[in-house]
């Protein structure tokens, strides 16, 4: 039993430690949610394409100058993948500012199609290194405030982007598309300041794992002490085990685990398909909204955009239903509607046509982000998620550049950007043919099921079966939680409990 008189000691010499905890807090997050404000602010930006359009022919921005982002930016991606955790996440956003120092100072010096070629290659050093961000927010913070980090910096992000937008469509009325990439340049060279200011962590998610956390491998105990009767390994054994035992290999290890879940290969191929088709449009509408039209609020279209998707993204989070069932046959809606907004655009000249879709499509693709995000890292460790997320992006981009290398580059095809618009809307009408088809067929494989296999009745269920049926119904089927009657469950049926549990037992 502690004494009173120690216990109120320790209380007090506890309470100045939590206060100055608490403004170290506070401090931390203002300081990294103003940094992501102010990162985002590049007035400029939604001018590019015009301002390559006045001095570039159209079919230079196209075909020659604008293939080169998804080229340079599958180069960099995985290199700047790994040296944001080795590096420890702080140098990686001080070379992402470097990098959009050195996109406008080519946009104001450059005059030729080379120069413009080495400003999208620094620029796909920026969307390379915009993992930095995300990851470094959670190196600094405790597990129990990771949420609340997230939906800060996610809010300063989204508030940057949007004033952004605004801004620039202020200043496009008022002032010369030259002088606006300065105010541009003004604005990174800051945000490159501030960057110089943040905290290095002391610890990474893969390279430099904590004490705590990076503990010894079963192979290293096994040679500290092998056991009586167990010789000692030799050099190369030692080496094969280690390299078995490593962590990364651990990790591809259980993730070709985990890809047998049906929702996880779902919403993966969802993410690598969706992506490539969705950027491949960003890209190029700009250039289609440019084709001999004098009206241009690309900053205004750029704001309703972004707020629309942060509206969407949101209201994802309030949509309850049983997604191991329907997922299937929301992806084909969806990517349906992309479709045909794609197929406007292409089919359509009125430049507010354009906007409204344009505004529409980007849209509807942040609405199915959260949850494909939550449904693939509802079954995975923080590890194992991030490198998840890292494939996905890495295989849309390799795709994305195929595309690219076929259909826009002169090297290819070399279409006008009209048609280009033509080959993505088949590319979307495809993706939701598939989709559906899988839809209908997952169905009508239910449906023979239920016909054919009655449920038991209820006399016969054990306690156990009793329980798991009450935990169907109550989930709203009944095909959720049977163990001992699998012949009535789906595939997707099963993950979907699975997931539902793992999620439950993490939270």
């Amino acid at each position: 039993m502690v004494p009173t008189d120690q216990v109120a000691e320790k209380q007090a010499c506890e309470e100045p430690r939590q206060g100055h905890e608490l403004k170290s807090w506070r401090c931390l997050v203002f300081y990294l949610c103003f940094f992501g404000f102010m990162a985002q602010l590049r007035p400029g930006e939604s001018f590019i394409t015009p301002h390559l359009l006045n001095n570039f022919t159209i079919e230079q921005v196209t075909n020659e100058i604008i293939p080169v982002l998804p080229y340079s930016h599958l180069a960099v991606l995985v290199p700047i993948f790994l040296l944001t955790d080795y590096l420890r996440y702080k140098p990686i956003l001080v070379l992402q500012c470097l990098s959009f120092v050195c996109v406008w100072l080519l946009l104001l010096l450059g005059n030729s199609v080379l120069h413009m070629q080495l400003m999208e290659v620094f620029y796909s050093i920026t969307m390379a290194a915009r993992i930095a961000y995300s990851s470094y927010i959670f190196s600094l913070v405790r597990p129990s405030r990771y949420q609340r980090m997230a939906s800060y910096s996610r809010a300063a992000v989204l508030l940057g982007v949007f004033t952004s937008s605004v801004l620039g469509q202020v200043l496009w009325e008022k002032v010369s598309i030259v002088t606006l990439n300065y105010i541009s340049l003004g604005f990174v060279i800051f945000s490159l300041g501030l960057s110089l200011f943040l905290k290095r962590p002391k610890h990474s998610l893969f390279f430099n794992r904590s004490a705590l956390v990076d503990r010894a491998l079963p192979c290293e105990l096994d040679q500290m002490h092998p056991g009586p009767g167990r010789p000692e390994p030799g050099k190369l054994e030692r080496v094969l085990n280690t390299c078995r035992n490593s962590f990364l290999v651990c990790m591809l290890s259980e993730l070709v685990e985990n890809l047998r879940q049906p929702q996880l290969r779902l919403w993966c191929l969802w993410w690598v398909f969706n992506s490539a088709g969705y950027y491949l449009i960003v890209y190029y509408a700009h250039v289609l909204w440019g084709t001999g039209r004098k009206l241009n609020y690309n900053g205004a279209v750029d704001a309703a955009s972004t707020l629309l998707s942060a509206i969407t993204s949101f209201s994802a989070g309030f949509v309850k239903i049983r997604w191991a069932r329907w997922s299937k046959l929301v992806i084909a809606g969806v990517i349906a509607i992309q479709a045909g907004l794609v197929f406007c655009m292409y089919l359509v000249q009125d430049i507010w046509v354009l906007y409204v879709t344009y505004v529409l499509f980007r849209g509807t693709y942040q609405f199915l982000v959260p949850i494909a995000t939550f449904q693939i890292a509802s079954s995975l460790s923080k590890e194992l998620c991030a490198l998840v997320f890292g494939i996905n992006t890495f295989l849309a981009t390799a795709l994305k550049t195929v595309i690219t290398l076929v259909v826009s580059d002169k090297r290819g095809l070399g279409l006008k950007v009209e048609n280009q618009f033509c080959i993505y809307s088949v590319y979307f009408m495809v993706l939701s043919g598939i989709y559906f088809v899988r839809a209908v067929l997952d169905g009508v494989r239910h449906c023979r099921r239920g016909r054919h296999q009655p449920l038991p009745l209820p006399q016969e269920l054990s306690p156990l079966e009793t329980s798991a049926q009450v935990l169907s119904v109550q989930d709203g089927g009944l095909g959720g939680l049977q163990p001992s009657a699998p012949q009535l469950l789906s595939e997707d049926g099963v993950e979907d409990s699975e997931a539902s549990l793992r999620a439950d037992a993490k939270a």
